[in-house]
């Protein structure tokens, strides 16, 4: 079942703990047919608003993060380091202004074949493991930023899954506030970006 509004409405760091096992699910067309990715989340980071330095949103609204401010449950895509793009989802409790989760790695479930096209990698483990790889091998790009993901229609969304182990470390490729234990995995993934020294 498809993750509705009430789900992100949340605090953004528990609604990054939750999505571990849940389903991130494109779809596109590919070869004059309509083609279904998935993969099961395994590695997310929560972002907040003005009390997280190392967060978009932490100086305020401006027209490339707007959709961390928004409506909860809606894709917040960003083009970085002139290589690649980063799918979040924003997510936050009623009473802050900004916030969004970082999907940062998938277990790749349906669609392997169509995705190793974009990728060409030889190692599955390196497939979606990643923030960078997963949008290459599911072909999100800036377009798909602001796509209401509790809409089915639409493309891209995120489905309940089945309930696994989650560890929280610290966020990884930042440099501020990078000690907050706010990167959750599932700790027993062969598909995680990085492996953590420990876990809480």
């Amino acid at each position: 079942m498809i993750l509705e509004e009430s789900f992100y409405s949340r605090a953004t760091v528990q609604v990054a703990s939750d999505l571990i096992g849940c389903l991130l699910v494109r779809t596109l067309d590919l070869d004059g047919k309509r083609q279904r990715l998935a993969g099961v989340i395994v590695e997310t980071e929560a972002y907040g608003h003005a009390d997280d330095p190392a967060s978009h949103a932490c100086k305020g609204m401006t027209r490339r993060n707007e959709a961390m401010f928004g409506r909860v449950g809606r894709s917040y895509v960003y083009f970085t380091y002139g290589s690649h793009h980063c799918l979040n989802v924003s997510a936050r409790s009623p009473e802050a202004a900004a916030g969004a989760v970082l999907i940062r790695g998938i277990e790749p479930l349906e669609g392997v074949e169509e995705m190793n096209r974009f990728r060409q990698v030889g190692d599955m483990r390196l497939l979606a493991s990643g923030p960078g790889r997963l949008t290459q091998a599911m072909q999100i790009t800036l377009d798909h930023n602001g796509v209401d993901m509790t809409d089915p229609r639409s493309g891209l969304c995120i489905l309940g899954g089945s309930k696994r182990s989650v560890a929280a470390t610290a966020r990884i490729g930042i440099t501020k506030a990078a000690e907050r234990p706010w990167r959750f995995v599932d700790p027993q993934s062969p598909f995680l970006s990085r492996k953590a020294r420990s876990y809480s």
